[in-house]
């Protein structure tokens, strides 16, 4: 049964690219995850979900992928954005993943593996006959018959989902007004790579391939979006503006400074730009020239919150946070409390040292963590702030989130065992303690079993 086993984990490496979630890091920015769901709210919409529960995941990772892994989450690359040239190559992909959360395709990942499965085991059991019947290589041969059938199975299933996603795709699209000129453009982006990096258009390689072939993909696409009534709707100029500029903020915040004045040059004086160098040269500790950057964007807007969270930043993480304070207070008030901006702005004034202001860390942390749960930053500065005031029942629930959130489990049940033993029984904060406690355990329970 181990050469079962090893087909089915491959199997599923290539259906569950979960782990990459668990491998590389999640990018979190306040100005980027509200042009996502900006982009995804109409097609969301159009799919019939309910708005605002679908969410957008940034992934730190220079590859062209965008995928669901389970639940109502569209996981999308940073090199997926930095690929694309417009707002509506990126809904067009958007559309496509939102179909295969409606269409179940991760639920019904079992009905592909089971059908993988099945073929594998008579393979093994007609193997098994042959060998004892004394014909080894016919053994062998039923052995790789069955792992390349049951393999093919599986990929023929799930280029069938693709082909599915797109449909559906296609339909939100439609349904919300968007026209399809910007999947088509970028199927043609990986149209043109699968040329580049000489995948083969061949039937024989058809049979290994997960998804359908962009040319046929944009072949079906096409006669669909063409006859739409929003083929010719153009961007909404706004939306574009406003990913262009996340874009070269992601460019610069990602790339080498080099690369980044390589793109952006000084000659250059867009906002996208100035974005775009501001990161470059406060990563190389340029700090006069990215607060230069900082200032013309705030000057060009001055109501403009994420200008003033980035001139804040840089101030902050250049060792000034006194002067980040007037920037990133004003860059809380006009995000409306964005809670991404506001546990900045609780770094900061944590950062002044200057116990007079723990009080306002206090209240801009526990607001920021109560509307965004899924900050552990936001969660190890409550921490910090809760140490320095001698609240360390607190400090330590607080830690306790954190790692719990990061799966550092045995640290969560540690931290929220000792919070449980310093909070006053039946509130809100010792009963939290006791749900992490009971998460913790449960995780560890898991993996206990798991090996």
């Amino acid at each position: 049964m181990r050469f079962l086993s090893h087909l089915l984990v491959a199997l599923i490496a290539i259906a569950l690219p979960t782990q990459q979630v668990l491998a590389q890091s999640i990018l979190r920015d306040a100005e980027t995850e509200a042009l996502l769901n900006d982009m995804a709210e109409p097609l969301v919409e159009a799919s019939g979900l309910e708005r605002g529960n679908v969410d957008m995941v940034l992934i730190n990772d220079p590859s062209i992928n965008a995928f669901v892994a389970g639940g109502q989450a569209v996981y999308m690359h940073s090199g997926l954005l930095n690929a694309a040239d417009s707002a509506l190559e990126v809904q067009g992909v958007i559309a496509h993943e939102i179909g295969h959360i409606t269409g179940g395709h991760i639920v019904r990942f079992s009905e592909g593996a089971n059908a993988a499965s099945n073929i594998s085991i008579l393979s093994l059991l007609l193997g098994v006959g042959a060998a004892l019947a004394g014909a080894g290589d016919a053994a062998i041969g039923i052995f790789q018959a069955g792992q390349r059938a049951a393999l093919g199975k599986f990929l023929a299933f799930n280029r069938v989902q693709e082909s599915a996603a797109d449909a559906a795709g296609a339909q939100f699209l439609s349904e919300a007004g968007i026209s399809g000129r910007g999947s088509l453009d970028f199927f043609g982006k990986l149209r043109n790579r699968e040329f580049r990096y000489g995948y083969s258009q061949d039937d024989e390689s058809a049979f290994t391939r997960t998804h359908p072939m962009s040319g046929d993909r944009i072949a079906t696409l096409r006669e669909s979006y063409i006859v739409d009534p929003a083929w010719d709707t153009p961007v909404d100029p706004e939306l574009q503006a406003r990913f262009v500029r996340v874009k070269a903020k992601l460019f610069g915040y990602l790339s080498t400074p080099q690369q980044t004045v390589n793109r952006y040059p000084l000659s250059d004086t867009s906002v996208p730009a100035r974005y775009a160098r501001a990161y470059a040269f406060h990563k190389d500790a340029l700090v006069e020239q990215a607060l230069a950057e900082a200032q013309d964007l705030m000057a060009s807007d001055p109501s403009d919150p994420y200008f003033l969270e980035l001139h804040g930043q840089i101030l902050l993480e250049s060792g000034r946070p006194e002067e980040a304070l007037q920037s990133l207070r004003r860059a809380t008030e006009l995000s409306g409390n964005e809670p991404l901006i506001a546990s900045i702005l609780g770094h900061a004034l944590i950062a002044t040292e200057d116990p007079a202001r723990f009080d306002e860390a206090e209240q801009v942390l526990r607001t920021a963590v109560a509307r965004d749960r899924l900050n552990p930053f936001a969660w190890y500065q409550l921490g910090v702030v809760y140490a320095a005031k001698g609240d360390q029942p607190r400090a330590r629930l607080a830690s306790a989130e954190q790692q719990v959130m990061t799966r550092r489990y045995p640290d969560a049940l540690r931290s929220a065992q000792v919070a449980e033993a310093g909070l006053e029984p039946g509130t809100p904060d010792w009963i939290r303690a006791q749900d992490i406690a009971l998460q913790a355990r449960a995780a560890l329970e898991q993996i206990r079993d798991r090996n």
